[in-house]
């Protein structure tokens, strides 16, 4: 009986137009990351992202494109938090792994210099992580992010510092010598200019620095009301652990990224209280879409069912690359790379992540970022309106 019904599935499938079973094909897709190395907890939270992803789309019965379903497999490679070597294993995983698609390297530094690989090849790769206009100028067409240009952070934080913080004159800046870290530095020093702010200060500090005495100590004769470093997570922990050794205070001071993540308001105990930053995605956001997640709400609730804390931007922007990812594939009823192209640079649709449409570059330009302050260990959405959870203070010590 049993083989009897096997031959009855065979012949539906071979004299069926269109038929087949549900999840019988592989879809697989290439993700470099830096898993160990300075930027491992970086890697980390995307591989989180993209695994929360693919569990619960396989679970569902994986992709439809056109008459089949595809199971999803996500093919890591480890770069070691090395950039040269993010670009090789990219290739390895178009040209060795076979992969159908890409899911770029953490930061926009390693997104730019892999994204040429991608582009050669012809292959859709959307960057989770990459935020800096610098990595989409260059013509690509199979290039997409989901983060908004750096300026949509800098530009509702100078506002709020200059409509709610009258003492700030000054502003000092302390920037990590990397691509997007230098970028968003050199967005605030233009963000606070236009504000009559003055920059007193501003510095580059070298991939891998251990001590930056040297510059806090300058940053502490300058006298700024207003302190903004940038960074990794690593970076900002030991930056604030050396203000505090220091005994450097200031009305408001600013770090981007690492305040986002639960790591450092856990390393920085009272330390953190009032430190502002920004991000592109908060919990607090509530939005409604098509994907497999359905709700803001319910990826929230997956999130911590499965990783037992509550997601931040990285985790959920990766999140966000698989949902993105299955969409275009969906709509353009294909695997097939030049068709799901098309769909990513046609998308205009709402997801748990929130709105997602692609500018010319292929960067998302429908977000608002939000900004949060961190209060008693937690984050504080202080912008948009909209979400808004408590009022901007002043005063780090």
């Amino acid at each position: 009986m049993r083989d009897r019904a096997v031959l009855v599935l065979v012949l539906v499938a071979v004299l069926v137009p269109g038929f087949s079973a549900a999840a019988d094909k592989t879809l697989k897709i290439g993700a470099p990351l830096p898993l160990t190395g300075p930027l491992s907890p970086e890697g980390i939270k995307q591989k989180n992202g993209y695994d929360l992803w693919a569990e619960k789309v396989n679970a569902a019965g994986g992709i439809k494109a056109g008459g089949d379903r595809y199971k999803v497999e996500i093919v890591y490679n480890d770069y070691q938090s090395n950039t040269p070597r993010a670009v090789q294993l990219a290739e390895k995983l178009i040209t060795d792994d076979k992969v159908a698609f890409l899911f770029s390297p953490f930061g926009s530094g390693a997104t730019k210099a892999a994204s040429g690989v991608s582009e050669k090849y012809g292959i859709p790769t959307i960057a989770a992580t990459a935020s800096s206009e610098a990595v989409y100028d260059q013509g690509y067409k199979y290039l997409f992010g989901t983060f908004t240009p750096n300026s949509t952070l800098t530009e509702p934080l100078a506002d709020i510092v200059k409509a709610r913080a009258a003492t700030v004159r000054k502003v000092a800046i302390l920037a990590r010598n990397d691509l997007f870290p230098l970028a968003i530095g050199l967005e605030m020093e233009k963000s606070a200019k236009k504000r009559g702010l003055d920059v007193v200060f501003f510095e580059k500090y070298a991939i891998g620095t251990l001590d930056h005495a040297s510059a806090l100590t300058q940053i502490r004769a300058a006298q700024p009301e207003w302190i903004f470093a940038t960074g990794y997570i690593n970076d900002l922990i030991l930056v604030r652990k050396q203000m505090a050794d220091l005994g450097i205070a200031a009305p408001v001071v600013t770090m981007i990224a690492g305040p986002a993540y639960k790591e450092f308001a856990e390393a920085m105990g009272k330390r953190a209280e009032n430190v502002t930053s920004a991000a592109w995605w908060h919990p607090a956001v509530r939005y409604k879409g098509p994907d497999v997640f359905g709700t803001t709400e319910a990826y929230n609730r997956a999130f911590e069912a499965k990783y037992k804390t509550v997601p931040d931007y990285v985790e959920a922007s990766a999140s966000a690359c698989g949902v993105i990812l299955q969409l275009a594939i969906e709509k353009a009823g294909s695997v097939d790379p030049k068709a799901v192209r098309d769909a990513l640079a046609a998308m205009d649709v709402t997801t748990f992540y929130g709105p997602v449409k692609f500018g010319p570059t292929g960067q998302i330009v429908s977000l608002k970022p939000p900004v949060f302050q961190l209060r008693d260990g937690k984050p504080v959405v202080i912008y948009p309106d909209e979400i808004r959870q408590g009022e901007f203070r002043t005063g780090v010590k």
